[in-house]
């Protein structure tokens, strides 16, 4: 692609990358003005980038003129390697089939969880975790049994930051967010309630190899059936003990 004047020393992969790097969970269709906004770059270099990533099918249009992620980066997402998701997807929809709950998988990237699997119907409560979709460790249930497997260092860095209030009833107070933590390392299991989004409860299981959480199998209910979380705790352990043996 060709680069024009450089901006502030800016490499043409730079620039190409930081148009990508705008799109997210949270914006999944841009229009050219907020996509420029978003990657740091002149509107003039956005639209003529833009322009030829569209070419290439990098980028799309919906119908309303919006930019959103093209065909070409999702044949080419395709071929990236998930051993974890091939191999725990069937024990997802294993338990989503016993339960007929939302169930998901998730990751720790960083400081936030990176859902990468997820099994859900019609009938279950609407969630904000999707596939590729990133949130708070602290206010999740996959994140909590992330968190509380990780080294006394991490955590401690974790818990030294401000931490985010999604709704009022997030714990924050890192002293008790460290003892919830060591609570959950004990009894193999995290819960939630309407701490990630109002009138959701979740429990959650790490996924562990060696001693250490590689990911995590939640499940997730309305609030209004909080206390029917404790008889899913089982089967949701169990099943990501068969994770973790299937990835070992």
């Amino acid at each position: 692609m060709s680069g024009g004047s450089r901006e502030a020393g800016r490499s043409v992969t730079s620039k190409v990358l930081a148009i990508l790097g705008a799109f997210d969970a949270a914006h999944p269709q841009l229009t050219l003005t907020e996509l420029a906004r978003r990657s740091g770059l002149p509107l003039s270099t956005a639209h003529r980038l833009v322009g030829e990533l569209e070419a290439w099918r990098a980028l799309g249009r919906g119908p309303d003129g919006r930019l959103r992620v093209g065909q070409r980066l999702w044949e080419l997402g395709q071929l990236a390697p998930n051993r974890l998701q091939e191999l725990a997807h069937p024990w997802l929809q294993e338990l989503f089939a016993s339960t007929g709950e939302n169930v998901h998988l998730a990751v720790r990237d960083g400081l936030e969880v990176l859902y990468v699997d997820k099994v859900y119907g019609r009938r279950a409560v609407p969630i904000v975790s999707r596939i590729g979709a990133r949130l708070p460790m602290h206010p999740t249930g996959v994140g909590k049994a992330l968190l509380a497997y990780e080294p006394d260092w991490f955590v401690k860095s974790y818990l030294a930051r401000k931490l985010e209030r999604p709704t009022p009833h997030t714990i924050t107070e890192p002293g008790r967010l460290a003892r919830e933590l060591t609570a959950v390392r004990a009894q193999g299991y995290a819960l939630t309630y309407e701490e990630m989004t109002l009138g959701s409860c979740s429990a959650a299981a790490p996924v562990l190899v060696e001693g250490r959480a590689v990911a995590a199998l939640g499940i997730v209910l309305s609030s209004r059936r909080a206390r029917e979380l404790p008889r899913l705790v089982e089967p949701l352990r169990a099943a990501a003990a068969e994770i973790a043996r299937a990835l070992s």
